[in-house]
Order: C-alpha cells, then structure tokens, then sequence
C-alpha cells in the first residue's frame, strides 16, 4: 500500500495547491516538526499528498498520483470552477476518468471508483 506522494510546487502557489487537493477531499495534517516548514502534509483516509514548497520545483509530463474522487461529478465540476485545468480521460473498468493540472504544474488522475483487485 501506498502511504503517501510527495510533489514539488513553487512556495507562492502552497495556498492554490491547498484549495486544489482540498476539492479532493484531503484537508491539512501536522507535519512533524523536525522535517521544517517548507514541507506541507494533506491527508484523507490515511494517504498523505505531502507538498514541498520549492524554488526550482519540477513536476513529470506523464508521471502522475491518481486518486479516486469522493464525488466524481463535483469534484470534476467544482475544479472546473475554480480555475483548474481538466480533461476527461477514457473509461476503464467501467470508471470515469480525468486529468486535472495542479499548481506547480503536477497531472492528477481523477477515478470514479479503482479497479477491482
């Protein structure tokens, strides 16, 4: 099981990344304080998204998280009108499917539901 993923965001976009992974339903956790404060924990359900605000920040093309949406229409509907930049992405397993862009530039795979083991 994976237990968290780390993505890099330039510092002056912590609060856009916030609101964007906050649609998905992951609100703040505490960070331990040893790791400092350039690194922020959100969390839902035991999985971590933990942002690391850097300067020279990158982000892959094609690598990307994927998580399933609480609510996949109004998670879709409400980062459409926030701002955000998403695209639907083919059915599989009989699931709806979108990208979205998160800030720092980040794809995200949006799932209706996971496959089946």
């Amino acid at each position: 099981m994976i237990q968290h993923v780390s993505l890099e965001i330039p510092p002056d976009q912590l609060d856009r990344a916030i609101e964007f992974w906050g649609i998905l339903g992951f609100g703040p956790i505490d960070v331990p304080d040893q790791l400092g404060d350039e690194i922020t924990w959100l969390g839902r359900d035991g999985f971590h998204i933990h942002l690391i605000a850097t300067a020279d920040h990158s982000a892959s093309r094609r690598g990307h998280p994927a998580v399933v949406a609480p609510d996949f229409d109004r998670c879709c509907k409400e980062l459409g009108r926030s701002g955000f930049d998403l695209s639907e992405g083919p059915d599989l397993w009989g699931a709806r499917r979108a990208y979205a862009i998160s800030p720092g530039g980040n794809r995200v795979e949006l799932m209706e539901f996971p496959p089946e083991d």
